[in-house]
């Protein structure tokens, strides 16, 4: 018996985000006073009224099958939603509702891509779109959106990385790790390259609603009939309405993509969860107060935190306009205080300092690290402060 693993195993990276997290946790349990920096889930818990409805729908017996993509009472939810904020016309036949915007993600690009097909990731990057696309026998084509820039790609990069074999670009605004937005001007320049190139645009906006200032979300799909054609929007409630274990995510966009997605979800999934689905109705059809309330302590925190972590020696800080993180770039902090790479500045971090963050190279950003103010502040207050009596006591001039 051949007993060796399918080759397409060996191409993968495991996650940094679970991995820290995972340690940090396990600290915990040892009773060491380690603050977590690091999920990317806000510390929020899901709203009453949600959790009602989903006990609810079980006592109603609505614990059964549903169909593959998704209770139409759910696709009805986000069909208005999508209309309401952002006047996009949807019909049930191009909506698919998975187990978490993750998961959904996997969908399509297994639908969509065949081996070789090149997909355009702009640096940094959510640490799961590289390894999706190689799962489904893509390649991963890279464009760095440095700090000098933002943390943002131009449309003039994009078409340079563009090729005959190029099928989509992914673009995700507000952006994890980063917290950037690309504004319209930008998605517009964005759009005639990917136009041009008659590819795909894939749309992955879960953080839409953590946007704080003047900064506004705008959904590339809006932008015309061509971008709403050739966009298929991702989104869900796990960032939102403070959701990620209950696991709904959902896709929009064109038939035909839809309809595979939802094939191979029936031969993969059954479906998304039943009683999650009904807390996803809820959410959506139910009060949104909840949902502001969490968003305007987020701004509150990163206000509070973001000039401290600003003042710690060799840190460079972007301050983010949207999602729950903060991404300094660390790379003479850590050339200082004498480590390798911002994995080993972090692993230190955890060891020494107690303070779980994340080393950027999981998002193709070795020289940041990513924290995450979806912490309780003081707590994020006495994180930066380790962090800092760590830099300092290291510092080598």
């Amino acid at each position: 018996m051949d007993r060796r693993l399918a080759k397409r195993t060996e191409t993968l990276t495991p996650s940094s985000t679970l991995a820290i997290t995972a340690k940090a946790k396990q600290m915990k349990k040892e009773g060491i006073d380690v603050i977590g920096l690091g999920a990317g889930e806000p510390d929020y818990n899901t709203p009453d009224h949600i959790i009602e409805a989903a006990y609810a729908s079980m006592k109603e017996g609505k614990t059964k099958y549903t169909p593959a993509g998704g209770l139409p009472e759910l696709k009805d939810a986000i069909i208005r939603k999508m209309s309401g904020d952002h006047g996009l016309t949807y019909k049930p036949s191009e909506v698919l509702v998975g187990i978490g915007a993750k998961h959904v993600l996997y969908t399509l690009f297994q639908v969509i891509l065949d081996p070789g097909d090149e997909v355009i990731i702009p640096i940094p990057y959510w640490v799961s779109y590289p390894e999706q696309v190689k799962l489904a026998g893509g390649v991963p084509v890279h464009v760095d959106g440095s700090v000098e820039s933002g943390f943002k790609i131009t449309a003039e990069q994009l078409k340079e990385a563009v090729s005959d074999k190029t099928k989509a670009f992914i673009l995700n605004s507000p952006s994890n790790p980063s917290g950037m937005i690309y504004t319209e001007d930008e998605l517009r320049d964005i759009l005639e390259v990917c136009r041009e190139a008659d590819i795909w645009i894939i749309s992955d906006e879960i953080y839409e609603k953590l946007i704080y200032g003047d900064a506004e979300h705008v959904s590339i799909a809006t932008l015309s009939d061509d971008a709403k054609e050739r966009t298929i929007v991702i989104n869900g409630v796990s960032k939102s309405h403070s959701m990620t274990g209950w696991r709904i995510g959902y896709a929009c966009g064109d038939g035909a993509v839809i309809k595979a997605m939802t094939d191979l979800a029936s031969h993969s999934t059954s479906n998304p969860v039943t009683t999650s689905q009904y807390a996803a109705i809820e959410a959506y059809n139910g009060p949104w107060d909840a949902v502001e309330t969490m968003r305007k302590d987020f701004g509150k925190r990163l206000d509070a935190v973001y000039p401290l972590l600003s003042d710690i020696p060799g840190f460079r800080v972007l301050k983010p306009q949207g999602a729950f993180y903060l991404l300094p770039d660390v790379s003479e902090a850590v050339r200082k205080t004498g480590f390798e790479d911002t994995d080993a500045f972090a692993r230190a971090l955890l060891e020494e300092a107690k303070v779980a963050v994340i080393p950027g190279s999981g998002f193709g950003a070795p020289g940041t690290i990513r924290l995450s103010y979806a912490t309780e502040l003081s707590q994020f207050k006495e994180a930066v402060r380790r962090i800092r009596e760590f830099v300092e006591a290291r510092w080598q001039d």
